[in-house]
């Protein structure tokens, strides 16, 4: 096919993922203070969105606390800096199952199955412009845990997604996920509307055991994209950059950060601020053109939300 390279990118950076990656890396973000502060200057860096999830300020595992939640948005939304705050979705539905022969009962250990509105509430309250919504259910690297997303859930919340008006960035894993996603806007579920950017598709490539980062499984990916929907796209670990240059050829947009890659060189541990940093100067290299938060609304419709303080006076 034809390469139609995108020339007006946005770059999103994922600041701190729920993955185990706290003890790997001492600059990983873990209190909403360091994740807004992460997010902040990635903004600064070049980063027109920040994908935030929220850790334990103390041990850095994963949680999905409302008041975690409400500072990182509270922070990032008072600082002198302007980007587009993206909230994750995605916990509240791990199922971590007994040995082979007795999966049953489920394990206490990484378990976390809450119901739509639960998985939600945080983004009613905080009201981010984007949030995400992983579109199927996938079996990850980790011995028996599943990442579960019933179509039944998945209708639930993106329902209530539309009706809050945040708009749902769509992560796919393979491409049963953008089957499934283009079904939900053909039910009403979701919105694509040609004049905001289509649907908003996030193609997550190298994931055990999603879609492999493999270029001819990356272009299946691509091609199962509705033409008048916009995509971003990443890779993990050594990868990412490489799929910095690969999402823009293929005409989509951009994601890094330590949710993805710990990584700047080979030893070299990398903050957030720089892997943007690096991915501005390929893309801009490319001949393409980095664009801002607000260009990013006008493309996508999004509205600016105030901050929360100033919603509730």
């Amino acid at each position: 096919m034809t390469l139609e390279p995108n020339r007006e990118v946005f770059i999103t950076c994922a600041v701190t993922g729920s993955g185990g990656t706290q003890d790997r890396s001492p600059l990983i973000p873990r209190s909403p203070r360091q994740i807004a502060d992460a997010a902040i200057d990635a903004a600064r860096a070049g980063a027109a969105i920040v994908h935030c999830h929220v850790r334990d300020p103390e041990t850095g595992a994963p949680r999905r606390d409302l008041h975690l939640y409400r500072e990182v948005t509270e922070r990032i939304r008072d600082a002198q800096v302007d980007v587009v705050l993206n909230l994750t979705a995605g916990m509240g539905g791990d199922m971590v199952f007994g040995d082979v022969e007795r999966p049953l009962p489920l394990k206490e250990k990484g378990t976390d199955m809450a119901g739509a509105t639960e998985r939600m509430e945080h983004v009613r309250q905080c009201l981010p412009e984007i949030c995400t919504l992983d579109c199927g259910t996938m079996n990850f690297a980790e011995a028996d845990y599943v990442m579960t997303n019933t179509p039944g859930m998945l209708r639930a919340m993106g329902a209530m997604m539309t009706k809050l008006g945040v708009r749902p960035e769509i992560e796919a894993f393979d491409t049963g996920h953008l089957w499934f996603a283009r079904q939900l806007v053909a039910e009403g579920v979701l919105k694509a509307v040609p004049e905001e950017g289509g649907a908003l598709v996030q193609l997550c490539m190298g994931i055990p055991w999603g879609a492999p980062d493999d270029l001819n499984t990356f272009m299946a990916m691509v091609n199962n994209v509705p033409k008048d929907w916009t995509f971003s796209a990443f890779s993990l670990g050594r990868n990412q950059m490489a799929y910095v240059a690969a999402a823009v050829l293929a005409g989509g947009n951009v994601r890094v950060g330590l949710e993805d890659n710990l990584w700047l060189d080979k030893g070299v541990l990398a903050t957030n601020a720089q892997l943007v940093e690096k991915a501005v100067t390929i893309v801009e290299n490319m001949g393409s053109h980095v664009i801002g938060p607000q260009e990013v609304r006008d493309k996508l419709g999004l509205t600016k939300r105030a901050p929360l303080a100033a919603r509730a006076a």
